[in-house]
């Protein structure tokens, strides 16, 4: 079990998290900005989901070229390594998405939790796009990892 931990939180996990920190910050600004910046923000739940994919797929644009080239050396040429990246963090953004929206209005809206000045509806909406977030960096540096840049 511990060479495995050594072997799992090695230079490429640290590397990770130096590309996510990077990546976050993007898609989370990029994410917030769409949703309490423009007419999203009027659909509440669907909107989330819009704010939150456009901002997962523009990140993920970076995200793919940091974590291959600078994370995981990933010298594979050809489109398989696209596939495997775009099936992983659409995979990863199903997960992650399906349970915190759901789970987080939920949550909020049954107990009637706000933060901020906002609405309940407003407040759950924000907090599922960082639940979601969180779900999808776990997620997502596993598939990454042992799938997408997988060594061969």
């Amino acid at each position: 079990m511990k060479n495995f931990l050594k072997s799992f939180f090695d230079i490429k996990f640290w590397k990770f998290i130096l590309v996510g920190v990077l990546n976050t910050i993007v898609g989370t600004g990029l994410q917030f900005v769409f949703y309490n910046l423009t007419f999203l923000k009027d659909f509440s739940e669907t909107g989330v989901l819009i704010a939150s994919s456009v901002s997962y797929i523009l990140a993920s644009v970076m995200s793919y070229f940091l974590n291959k080239y600078f994370t995981f050396k990933n010298n594979e040429k050809g489109i398989k390594p696209i596939i495997r990246f775009a099936l992983n963090i659409a995979v990863c953004y199903a997960i992650a998405y399906g349970l915190a929206v759901p789970l987080t209005n939920y949550i909020c809206k049954a107990n009637e939790i706000s933060m901020f000045n906002m609405t309940v509806e407003s407040f759950a909406a924000n907090l599922s796009m960082v639940v979601g977030s969180c779900l999808f960096v776990a997620c997502n540096y596993i598939g990454q990892r042992f799938f997408a840049f997988k060594e061969r």
